[in-house]
């Protein structure tokens, strides 16, 4: 059963949230994050991203950078644009994004919980990239950017987070990208016995994004023998009917001089071929494919599809096992120039504009997986291929830490 609590949180003073948070560290590079927390001091980039305060050249995972985000990160407390609430409390993260809206518990979870498997992972994680981010907060005393975990939505809680939710938010804005993110307090013990009894009752929580931070702090839990706050994991839980899956598509360059033709030709040993001018498929089993300006509906041959097995259903599995591999040549942990991955949240026009660089050949724009198909390949163990969700929205780094 899951172990939540919760826990005194570093804030941003409300009127300062929008200038503090910032996108996930991993979604943009190095350059965007300098470019971006250009002239503001108090950009949340200079505690997950500091190597943006130090030369171009200089090593990113070097100690200097973990030792500038730490300074950087004690510079904001300091000053009092990041606050520590005097007592343990559970808060509601609310995104909405056009007519999409979720809104998430925010608290710790158990590290233990990581390891006997209540807390259920999807994909495979990067020893050099867990490494990184443990680095960070064990030279912090601080996870600074929240895990985003899902469970199987219950009446109680999504009664409770209804209910505070008509009150007026504490912090409220909308970022540059659109999404409006809001957030409340909840202080009252009931509420917060409620809400630790009801998780307790949930058999299995599901890693949506944050492989790589929920690693690199059960990491430095172990390292740390369990002392002080270290043994539990910054985290958004949301309930699984709200969340939202967007593709993650393909961009791929051919090299061995196919004509347009005779892809199509290859292709359609595994496909039903038909042009069209839709670019987003509507169902599982179906792609879309721009090439050579035009867009083609592919539709996987039923002899192709009939695994009752979760994960040999994916499309993902399927594109890569008969088209990225026996076609392209692409192995399925390639990060060559030869493939690029684009998060849905781009569109599909940007496929096209990629395609019509002349840079790539073709470009596949995928119908994403399901929640249900997520929790169903976790429950089995399993972990998905790299790349195979995007999930949108991003939850924000700065509006909540947690000291350990």
């Amino acid at each position: 059963m899951a172990v939540v609590k919760p826990f005194s949180a570093v804030r941003p003073r409300p009127e300062l949230a929008a200038q503090i948070s910032e996108p996930p560290y991993d979604v943009v590079s190095s350059d965007e994050a300098r470019r971006l927390a250009e002239g503001n001091p108090l950009s949340f980039f200079h505690v997950s991203k500091p190597e943006i305060d130090l030369p171009e050249e200089h090593d990113p995972r070097a100690p200097q950078v973990y030792e500038v985000g730490a300074k950087n990160f004690a510079r904001l407390m300091s000053g009092g644009a990041l606050q520590q609430d005097p007592a343990r409390r559970f808060y509601l993260y609310r995104q909405q994004m056009g007519t999409h809206s979720q809104v998430g518990i925010v608290a710790t979870v158990s590290c233990a919980d990581y390891i006997n498997g209540v807390i259920k992972r999807h994909e495979l994680t990067h020893n050099e990239v867990v490494e990184d981010r443990a680095k960070h907060i064990d030279t912090l005393n601080a996870q600074t950017g929240p895990a985003f975990l899902i469970y199987r939505a219950r009446d109680a809680l999504d009664a409770l987070v209804a209910q505070h939710t008509r009150n007026k938010p504490e912090i409220d804005f909308i970022a540059k990208d659109g999404v409006r993110h809001s957030t409340w307090t909840i202080a009252e013990p009931a509420v917060i016995r409620l809400i630790e009894t009801e998780f307790a009752s949930v058999s299995s929580m599901y890693i949506a994004d944050g492989h790589h931070r929920t690693a690199a702090a059960v990491a430095i839990w172990q390292k740390r023998k369990a002392s002080g706050n270290s043994g539990f994991i910054l985290a958004v839980l949301f309930p699984h009917n709200q969340v939202q899956i967007l593709p993650y598509n393909r961009v791929l360059k051919d090299n061995t001089g196919l004509a347009a033709a005779a892809l199509l030709q290859k292709l359609a040993a595994a496909f039903d071929i038909t042009p069209g001018d839709t670019p987003n498929p509507t169902r599982k089993h179906e792609l879309c494919m721009y090439l050579a300006g035009r867009w083609y509906k592919l539709n996987f041959k039923a002899a192709l599809v009939n695994s009752a097995n979760p994960f040999e259903q994916l499309d993902v599995v399927l594109l890569q096992r008969h088209v990225l591999g026996p076609v392209f040549g692409v192995a399925e942990r390639d990060t060559n120039e030869r493939i690029r991955f684009i998060g849905g949240v781009r569109g599909t026009k940007e496929l096209e504009r990629l395609v019509d660089t002349g840079k790539f050949t073709c470009a596949f724009s995928l119908f994403p997986p399901s929640v249900d198909e997520l929790m169903r390949i976790a429950d089995l163990g399993l972990t998905m291929p790299p790349k195979s969700t995007w999930f949108e929205p991003k939850l924000r780094d700065g509006l909540f830490c947690h000291l350990i």
